[in-house]
């Protein structure tokens, strides 16, 4: 049985890992790359295709003051579009455009390809494995519906 001291001690060891790799991940962006929450949008578009900006904000948990200004950046810069709901007149659709499917393919190719990277030369094949293992538990962690505690 673990203390307390010792849960809150992996807990912040998870956390810790989990943002180092996220912003190794992200590294610094090449020049008209689209990053962070821009990126985050495309992907969500990529795999759940055009929705409406309440189901987009809901998706990516953020608020709609954040997601307006995230959607216009986009939009500037062609890689989303935003026709009409043809079932609700009233209401947009967000949908991906082949420029931005393609700037989510580049930034999304360059992420990989430093994963694939540090991986062949950091981790053996045991490792590999444990850590596509903990990504489902992540990811499944990730989905959970609960909220975030603020101190």
């Amino acid at each position: 049985m673990t203390s307390g001291d010792d849960r809150e001690s992996s807990e912040a060891r998870i956390v810790r890992a989990v943002l180092r790799l996220a912003r190794r991940l992200r590294g610094p962006a090449l020049d008209g790359e689209v990053t962070g929450s821009g990126l985050a949008l495309l992907a969500s578009l990529h795999r759940e295709g055009p929705m409406s900006a309440v189901s987009l904000a809901r998706s990516e948990g953020l608020q709609p003051q954040s997601l307006s200004r995230l959607l216009a950046q986009l939009e500037a810069n062609t890689l989303i579009d935003r026709p009409i709901d043809p079932v609700d007149r009233r209401r947009q659709q967000i949908a991906l455009t082949p420029a931005g499917a393609a700037a989510l393919k580049r930034a999304m190719t360059r992420r990989r390809a430093w994963l694939a990277n540090a991986m062949s030369c950091q981790l053996n094949d045991a490792d590999r494995r444990t850590l596509l293992a903990a990504a489902d538990v992540m990811l499944r962690l990730a989905d959970h519906a609960g909220e975030v505690e603020h101190e």
